[in-house]
């Protein structure tokens, strides 16, 4: 059965890695920032998701993305620390490098509990609803 869909933009890596260099020798030329859809024009695909399917169905390509996208990466996070624009920066390492908010909450639970405290609670509650009920019922 023949191949369906279009030719792949690369065949070897190094023809890809080709297409970066020149990427990113523009952008150290004009000051533009490098990003990471300026990676996926200078490749010539159409959106990064194309760009980024390479990873998945082309694993030979893995290192040179990553290796392409790892220098946006290092780039934002020089921004991140110069203070500039911060949530836009933030906003770009969220969407394009994985970076997540994390909130910790500490579960720890201080002093003792029993297994009979913990069988008594419901006790203790439908006793307190009980006197609430009671004391609307008198008013």
């Amino acid at each position: 059965m023949a191949k369906v869909g279009r030719p792949p933009k690369f065949e070897k890596p190094e023809d890809m890695q080709k297409a970066i260099d020149v990427y990113f020798e523009k952008i150290e030329k004009t000051g533009e920032p490098p990003t990471v859809m300026g990676l996926v024009e200078a490749c010539d695909f159409l959106d990064r998701q194309s760009f980024f399917n390479y990873i998945d169905n082309k694993p030979e390509f893995t290192n040179t993305i990553k290796k392409a996208k790892n220098k946006v990466h290092i780039y934002l996070e020089k921004q991140l620390l110069s203070g500039k624009n911060v949530a836009g920066i933030i906003f770009n390492l969220k969407n394009n490098f994985g970076w997540v908010d994390k909130q910790e909450i500490d579960t720890k639970l201080t002093g003792e509990l029993t297994l009979g405290d913990i069988l008594a609670r419901p006790k203790q509650l439908q006793e307190a609803q009980d006197d609430e009920e009671m004391d609307c019922d008198q008013a």
